[in-house]
Parts: structure tokens; sequence; C-alpha cells
């Protein structure tokens, strides 16, 4: 295998990481913006494109009028409202479609000019299926918000988001397969250990701020380092057991999310001095100073955003660390 080929493999990957990226945030917009259950039906091939007519855009919007979403909280909204909302999910499922079109067609190409290494095919296939079941997951998170309830599951939006971070993660783990560097020095097990636990605090970190967002949970105590006058909130033992409510009630599930970042973000720290990596070091301050930024602001959607972003280029600079430590 020729380093050009591999260096194809590592630019094709590293695009579709991007890309990845790019639909996360894009993805943080739509949920941000309450564009989510816009397009009430899943039309994988038809519905890459856009409504091009004025009678199209009314039975677009007169299928909306039928959703709880517009029963109970945009009963206001005229076509032109629906228009502004409807081009963030259009354009949130435009982008999975080309990740797809851009991850399946060099994969094929690769694979007639047998440029794939060996042990590399059968991880790449997989990485192609997961994009499959990511799309029918997105529409199972949609489709739990227009039967009952004018919002989606946080569970599903838990799960939907993580997998979209699983297929980054991998392919950007196979990237840095192919991207050449200096041999590491030995290191020892528990600075092995500690950089995985570290990968399994954020990844559980990442996913209870995907509740948080499901839930709307940053809309209700935009203070810091106290939650209004508490430290705990009162909602965290209120009426239910406290695990039911730190999956549930907003302001526990919330509560959860702080403190789980700030247990990641001490313990990446802890890591990035060890190593001397000043990039990760970096990046938790800064994904730290916008997740308090996007609090206080009650969640203003640039910094919201930026924080989902964060949080993605954070775990790629952790798993850049732990490829680096394998090595």
């Amino acid at each position: 295998m020729s380093d050009t080929s591999h260096t194809a493999l590592r630019n094709w990957l590293l695009l579709c990481c991007f890309m990845v990226l790019a639909m996360a945030v894009v993805g943080a917009v739509t949920r941000l913006t309450e564009s989510g259950l816009s397009i009430t039906q899943w039309k994988p091939v038809a519905g890459a494109l856009p409504p091009l007519s004025a009678e199209h855009w009314q039975q677009e919007f007169d299928l909306y009028r039928e959703t709880p979403e517009f029963a109970h909280k945009h009963f206001w909204m005229n076509l032109e409202d629906f228009k502004r909302i409807y081009v963030w999910e259009w354009a949130h499922r435009l982008l999975g479609r080309l990740i797809g079109i851009f991850f399946a067609l060099p994969l094929l190409w690769f694979w007639v000019r047998r440029q794939i290494p060996a042990g590399y095919g059968w991880k790449l296939i997989g990485i192609l299926a997961l994009g499959g079941a990511q799309g029918f997951m997105g529409w199972y998170m949609v489709k739990s918000g227009l039967v009952d309830r004018p919002a989606v599951s946080h569970f599903r939006l838990a799960a939907h988001l993580g997998l979209a971070v699983l297929i980054f993660s991998l392919m950007w783990w196979i990237a840095l397969d192919f991207i050449k560097r200096p041999p590491s020095p030995p290191v020892s097990r528990g600075l092995h250990y500690h950089g995985w636990a570290m990968l399994g605090l954020l990844a559980l970190t990442m996913v209870w701020g995907a509740f948080t967002a499901g839930l709307d949970g940053g809309m209700i105590y935009n203070t810091f380092p106290k939650m209004n006058e508490h430290w705990i909130p009162p909602e965290l033992t209120f009426n239910a057991p406290v695990w039911v409510n730190a999956l549930h009630a907003p302001a526990a599930v919330q509560f959860v999310h702080r403190y789980l970042a700030l247990l990641s973000a001490a313990g990446l720290l802890a890591l990035g001095w060890r190593v001397r990596d000043f990039a990760l070091i970096g990046m938790v301050l800064l994904q730290a100073g916008l997740g308090v930024a996007t609090i206080l602001s009650q969640v203003m959607i640039p910094l919201a955003a930026l924080h989902q972003a964060g949080a993605i280029i954070l775990l790629a600079l952790l798993l850049r660390r732990l490829h680096a430590l394998k090595a």
C-alpha cells in the first residue's frame, strides 16, 4: 500500500469527520430554533429537494399544522414563519444524505482499486452501516414528537447524537492510523487507565448534555456556580427517586450534566498536564467557558451551537491522545 493511497484514505476520512461535525452544529441549531419537527414525513430520496412551488409549500405547512407542536406551541405561525424553520430541518437532512454519498462512493472506489489496507475493509463497511442506522434513528427521534407531545424524546435525541458521535469517533480513529508521527516513549499502565476512564466520563457527560438539551434544561437555573440560591436544586429529590429525577426532571438533569462536566474538566486537565498536551488543556478550558456562557445566556443559539461543536472537538483531541498512547 503506497503512501499516496494512505494519504487519500486519510483525507477522505477527515473530510467525512468535518462533515459530521458540521451536521452536529446544524442539528444543534435545528433543535434550538424548534425546527426539527417541521418536516413530518421521511422520504429518503424524494425529500432531498425542498418544496419548489407555492402549492408544495402549502401542502407541507398543512401537514405541519396537524402536529402537536403546531397545536400547542406554534399555532401563531403563518406560511412564511414555517419556511424559516423548515429550511433548517431540510438542511440538516440534506447534509446527512451528502455525508452518506461522500462516504459510500469513495469507499466503493477504494474497494474496487484494492486500496483499502488489510483489516480495514470490514471496519469501513461497519461505519457505512452505522450511517444507515443513523438515518433511521433520526426519523425514529422525530416520530416521537409527532404523536401526542410537542417535543421529541430526550432519550431518542441522546441516541441520535450519540450515534453521530460514535461514527465521527470511528472515522477519526481510523484516520489517525494513516497519519505518520514519531514513535511515543513507553507510558505507564496508569496513564492508559486515566485516558480511557476520561473517555468514558466525557461520553457520559455528552449524553447528559443531550438529555439537558432535549428537556430544555438549560432554560432554567441560569446562574453559575450555584443554581439560583441552591447548590443542589430541590427538583433532584422532589416527588420521585433521585435516579428518576436525574433522568427526567429538567433541573436535575442540568445539575447532573454540570457536575459530570466539572469532573470531566478536572480529569482531562490532569491528563493533559501529565502528557503535556496543551491543545487538550486549552480545549478543556474553552469548552468549560462555553458551557458556563451557554447557561448564563439562557442558551443563546450561537453559544449553544459552539458548545456542541466544542464537545466533539474535545473528544477528537482526547482520542488523538489515546491513539498516541497505544502506539
